[in-house]
C-alpha cells in the first residue's frame, strides 16, 4: 500500500474496528490507470469470514441509478432513440392527469418529477405491470420542476422506458453495456458488474442484512425490497460489482468528460449529464449528484465533481477537474440497516484521499 494513502487507510481500518462496516474495498485512479486499491476487513463479523479482497463483490444499491440506468439513457440519447424533453405520458400509458402532463424524462432523471421518494410497493406489487401502474397513478408530492426529491420511483419508471425502447429487459441491456466496457479494457476475473449474480459467485459476495421480512441473511440477493419484487434487476437498485469493475466504469466517464474518448457518449453529452441542473435548491444533475461540501465526497473535490452513493454503503465520485475518481464499497448494512456509523467516515475518507494526491482545500 502506498505510504501517501496511510491516513485514508487508517480511516477505513477504524471503520472496521468501530463496526461501521465489516469490510471495504477501495480504488482510486485517474483516466489512464489506477493509483491505489486495497481491501479492508472481512465479509462479515464472523471470525472465520473471508477477508475482503479486490475481487470481493458488493451489492451496489443505488449506484445502479448511474452505472446502469443513467448510462443506458445517455447511450439512447446519443443514438437519437430518446429525447430528454419527451413527456412521460407518451412513454408510460398510465401517466395521465393535468398535474403531470408536462413531466418529462429529464424530470425523472434529475428527481424533480413530483414523485415521492420511496414507498414499500413490494408489499402489494410484483412485476413490472403492477409497479408501473402503482407509480404512474400516485398523487404527486409537489409541483414538478419546482424542487428535487430524490426518488427511487422515478428510476423504476426510467428502466421501464429503456426496456420498451430497446425491446429487451434491463438486465440484458446492461449486459451489453458491461461487455462494451470490459471489451475495451481487457476484463479480468476481478471485474464483476451484473444483476442477479449466479450461485458460483456467492462465496465472493459480501453479505448485507439479516432481513426479517424475507427471513434470511441476504448474500448475492438484492438488498432493496422493491428491486427484489421486480426480479432483482430494477432501475434504482440491483447491480452487484467489485471495486476494479467500478474503477473501469469511472475511467470511461472520466475519459469521456475530458474529451479523451466518446464512450459512453460524446464529451458534450457527458458534461451535460454531469452538470448541476436548474432545479431550485438541488445539487442533482441527470442521474448523478454533484459536489456539495456537506456531501459524502468531503470538502476538497472541485465544483465539477459528480458521483452517487448507495444505501448498502457504496459510493463513487469522479472529479474531472482534478482528473481522478474514488470508488468506496462497503456492506455497512450488515447485519442491520440501522447502522449509520459510516456517515462521518465517508467525507473524512475522501478528504484524506484528496490530501494524499496533493489537492488543495
Amino acid at each position: 500500500m502506498s505510504d501517501r494513502f496511510v491516513s485514508a487507510a487508517r480511516i477505513l481500518q477504524a471503520g472496521v474496528q468501530d463496526r461501521a462496516f465489516p469490510g471495504a474495498a477501495v480504488e482510486v485512479g485517474r483516466h489512464d490507470g489506477i493509483v491505489w486499491r486495497h481491501g479492508f476487513g472481512r465479509h462479515s463479523y464472523e471470525p472465520d469470514a473471508e477477508p475482503v479482497r479486490l475481487d470481493t463483490i458488493f451489492d451496489l444499491a443505488s449506484l445502479t441509478k448511474v452505472v446502469a440506468t443513467t448510462t443506458a439513457i445517455v447511450r439512447l440519447v446519443e443514438a437519437g432513440q430518446l429525447v430528454l424533453a419527451t413527456p412521460v405520458r407518451e412513454l408510460i400509458p398510465d401517466w395521465t392527469g393535468a398535474d403531470r402532463a408536462h413531466v418529462t424524462v429529464r424530470h425523472l432523471l434529475d428527481h424533480s418529477s413530483g414523485l415521492t421518494a420511496w414507498l414499500p410497493l413490494f408489499r402489494d406489487c410484483e412485476g413490472r405491470r403492477e409497479f408501473e401502474h402503482a407509480i404512474a397513478t400516485l398523487p404527486l408530492e409537489y409541483e414538478p420542476g419546482t424542487r428535487s426529491v430524490y426518488s427511487d420511483l422515478g428510476f423504476i419508471l426510467l428502466a421501464f422506458i429503456i426496456e420498451d425502447i430497446v425491446a429487451k429487459p434491463l438486465r440484458a441491456c446492461f449486459g451489453e453495456i458491461a461487455s462494451r466496457l470490459f471489451l475495451s479494457q481487457d476484463q479480468s476475473a476481478e471485474d464483476v458488474l451484473l444483476f442477479n449474480p449466479p450461485v458460483d459467485l456467492r462465496s465472493r459476495i459480501a453479505p448485507t442484512e439479516v432481513d426479517s421480512w424475507r427471513g434470511r441473511l441476504l448474500r448475492g440477493e438484492v438488498h432493496d425490497e422493491n428491486a427484489w419484487a421486480l426480479g432483482g434487476a430494477a432501475g434504482h437498485a440491483g447491480l452487484f460489482g467489485s471495486a476494479p469493475a467500478l474503477g473501469r466504469f469511472a475511467r470511461a466517464w472520466l475519459r469521456a468528460w475530458r474529451g479523451l474518448d466518446d464512450w459512453p457518449a460524446t464529451p458534450e453529452l457527458v458534461r451535460d449529464f454531469t452538470a448541476r441542473g436548474g432545479t431550485p435548491g438541488s445539487s442533482r444533475a441527470l442521474g448523478w449528484d454533484t459536489m456539495l461540501p456537506s456531501s459524502s465526497c468531503g470538502h476538497l473535490m472541485s465544483r465539477l465533481a459528480f458521483g452517487h452513493t448507495g444505501f448498502t454503503g457504496a459510493s463513487l465520485w469522479i472529479d474531472p477537474e482534478a482528473g481522478l475518481y474514488v470508488v468506496l464499497l462497503t456492506n455497512r448494512v450488515h447485519p442491520t440497516r440501522e447502522n449509520e456509523r459510516i456517515t462521518p467516515l465517508r467525507p473524512a475518507f475522501h478528504d484524506a484521499v484528496m490530501e494524499a494526491l496533493g489537492s488543495p482545500a
